[in-house]
């Protein structure tokens, strides 16, 4: 809550801090709290951060759920903090990357960083410090969090080693913790200062996708083409503002945004843990039917058509006023896989967007992607393929279409063998028995 200070301009009072933990389970009635360090952390943080700050007194320095899980309401509590804390501080442990909880988290906070980097055209807002709670596997962390910057190093070797974890519980390194904490106090603040993070919107909690995929879920892949004319090749009497040089500059929302709608979307694809590559519809070099990826062929080296990953079409209706666009999308309507799927942003705010004109194009793109589209209409995400209205329309339906969109290559798709020779499946038999010259008797038998 910001309120007014006379002379002096706003007080923020917002948490500097959101402290995103695995919670470990009980293992035993006489186990205790089995988050008792944690929370023994974040009292300290607390007080480094007063400490640091002009915080008046009664203003939260940090939240975290710790006596949430008993009390009514907490799911809309979670979801305020992130939605206006000021740091997102998560404990890495192999536990944090399995848990739901923590990646819904992830999620909200850096769909914060998202839109305001949309809103600003910042290129980075380093509003996530990690800590390690304890020793992980950066090799194995998520492709969800390969983009945020670690930087350990100053925290010491010792920290490295054991975590915050194994500072707090072997009294000998308890110098080690305290000098950990106050750095990572430090950051906080720093961070807080220096990159100032704009409140938004709580998310609705039951609603956030996780950021983390399950585990022992393999690689998710995705495929994003854009279909969008640029300024030289849109309809002569459209502004020009929603568009660039190449499609993938086009910002149908450029009055709320300074970033082009494809690599926003990209963003937040990946911050769901896929793997995703984008294109240009009129530069694919594909057959439209297959609709993927060019992968290497393992034989020859040669790029290839893949049909192995699912697909998402980004579509400006103008695009199809271009005769030759619209009949190769219309081609590629009639022979659309199942796990194709499709996104229309349709900007309520442009005045060319609404009219006559508009619904005749949204006809014209019925007439030219008419299973894609009923398809997208018959699903939980409709407003998807009717018309996007706004940027958070978009934010908020596009996890939903990724989602739709995978579960229907999971359903429909044909499972390939791996490359290489046909290995012959195992099977079960019998017993054998062998029969020793002379003995009489077969091998584990009585003599």
């Amino acid at each position: 809550m910001v309120t007014p200070q006379r002379g002096w301009g706003p007080i923020d009072n917002r948490p500097y801090f959101f402290l995103s933990y695995a919670h470990t389970p009980t293992w035993g009635p006489d186990g205790g709290d089995p988050d008792h360090w944690v929370h023994t952390l974040f009292k300290d943080l607390c007080n480094h951060v007063m400490a640091l700050t002009d915080l008046p007194a009664g203003a939260p320095a940090g939240f975290m759920d710790r006596e949430l899980r008993s009390g009514q309401g907490w799911p809309e509590q979670l979801s305020e903090n992130l939605a206006t804390c000021r740091v997102f501080v998560p404990l890495f442990s192999p536990r944090y990357f399995t848990s739901e909880m923590c990646g819904r988290e992830w999620y909200a906070f850096n769909e914060r960083i998202v839109q305001a980097k949309a809103a600003s055209g910042a290129s980075d807002l380093p509003a996530i410090v990690p800590a390690l709670w304890t020793q992980v596997n950066f090799d194995l962390l998520p492709d969800s969090v390969r983009h945020i910057h670690v930087d350990h190093s100053s925290f010491g070797a010792r920290y490295l080693a054991h975590g915050i974890y194994g500072l707090i519980k072997l009294k000998r390194l308890r110098d080690e913790y305290e000098e950990a904490v106050m750095t990572l106090a430090r950051r906080i603040v720093r961070v807080a200062q220096d990159s100032p993070l704009p409140t938004s919107r709580p998310r609705p909690y039951e609603s956030t996708p996780s950021a983390f995929k399950p585990r022992g879920e393999g690689p998710r892949r995705i495929h994003l083409t854009v279909v969008a004319p640029t300024r030289s090749s849109k309809p002569q009497h459209r502004d020009e503002g929603p568009y660039g040089d190449d499609a993938q500059d086009w910002n149908p929302y450029h009055g709320e945004s300074a970033r082009p709608l494809p690599a926003l979307a990209e963003e937040m694809i990946r911050s769901l843990d896929y793997r995703i590559t984008v294109s240009d519809f009129d530069n694919d070099p594909w057959e439209w039917g297959d609709f993927g990826p060019l992968e290497s062929d393992p034989g020859t080296g040669d790029e290839k058509v893949s049909a192995r990953h699912p697909g998402i079409l980004l579509i400006d209706r103008w695009a199809i006023s271009d005769e030759d666009r619209r009949r190769r999308l219309k081609a590629l309507d009639d022979s659309a896989r199942p796990w194709i799927s499709a996104i229309v942003p349709w900007n309520r705010a442009d005045p060319q967007c609404q009219g006559d004109e508009g619904r005749q194009l949204a006809a014209e793109l019925d007439r030219t992607l008419p299973l894609i589209l009923e398809r997208g209409r018959r699903t939980d995400c409709r407003i998807a393929v009717m018309g996007v209205p706004t940027l958070k329309a978009f934010t908020d339906i596009l996890p939903a279409v990724v989602a739709h969109t995978t579960r229907q290559y999971l359903k429909h798709a044909e499972a390939h063998p791996p490359p290489g020779p046909h290995v012959p499946r195992p099977r079960l038999t019998g017993p054998t028995y062998t029969s020793y010259p002379g003995t009489g008797s077969d091998a584990g038998g009585e003599s």
